[in-house]
């Protein structure tokens, strides 16, 4: 399971936890991404309505995912919600589970080739990579197309192997944004002045893996 530097979760965030004890007035759990730390479900959090049977919806082992309500360090409490937790939501947190459990695979290969265990290269990169980047697959989808700026992070050697690693594994998404412009110019040399600040815009974002395209729709609009 993928690790957190943080002992504690936050108030509202989603979490991925375990069912270990179902009883009439809630649910005992464990918190898969937080060391195996414990948490309690109130039977009115387990779901909305009136509940004769709790069993009818959740059962011991069982995996669900959580909104954190509270969090007390001190008496090591933690109180959580399953029915506060959107159907968009319950999709998204599973789905980027699957790919932390990815990222947090290539990044034990990673260590493996420097001759580290996983606890080790959490401690030297992966920690910092989630602070960074809020999860470690987004600092790998990072690490697939910048290295050189990873290894101001990380140190060269892990910036070059998490690169390697990413680059052949982590499919960065793509995303295509259309807009439209109003664009137009008094001089006599009006047509070249757009022209060149259309290809000032393109140029300005090169290297960015980034593509802009300019096309006339009709005076004064481009898209």
């Amino acid at each position: 399971m993928v690790k957190r530097r943080s002992e504690w979760p936050s108030i509202d965030e989603l979490v991925t936890c375990t069912i270990k004890k179902v009883f009439p007035q809630g649910a005992f759990v464990t918190l898969d991404e937080y060391g195996e730390r414990e948490g309690m479900i109130h039977i009115s959090e387990v779901a909305s309505g009136w509940i004769k049977n709790i069993r009818d919806h959740v059962r011991e082992n069982q995996k669900v995912v959580c909104k954190v309500l509270d969090v007390d360090p001190e008496r090591k409490q933690v109180d959580l919600s399953i029915r506060r937790v959107k159907d968009s939501e319950r999709r998204w947190k599973t789905e980027r589970l699957k790919l932390e459990q990815r990222a947090e695979k290539m990044l034990e290969i990673a260590a493996g080739r420097l001759e580290k265990n996983l606890d080790q290269a959490y401690e030297e990169v992966g920690f910092a990579l989630q602070e960074k980047f809020g999860d470690l697959y987004s600092a790998l989808e990072f690490a697939a197309k910048s290295r050189g700026d990873l290894a101001n992070l990380v140190g060269e050697r892990w910036a070059e192997v998490l690169s390697e690693v990413s680059a052949s594994t982590v499919q960065s998404p793509t995303y295509k944004v259309t807009g439209f412009v109003d664009l137009s110019c008094p001089a006599p040399d009006g047509i070249e002045a757009i022209r060149s600040a259309m290809i000032n815009a393109r140029d300005s974002v090169k290297g960015d893996n980034t593509d802009v395209e300019f096309y006339y729709v009709g005076s004064p609009r481009y898209r």
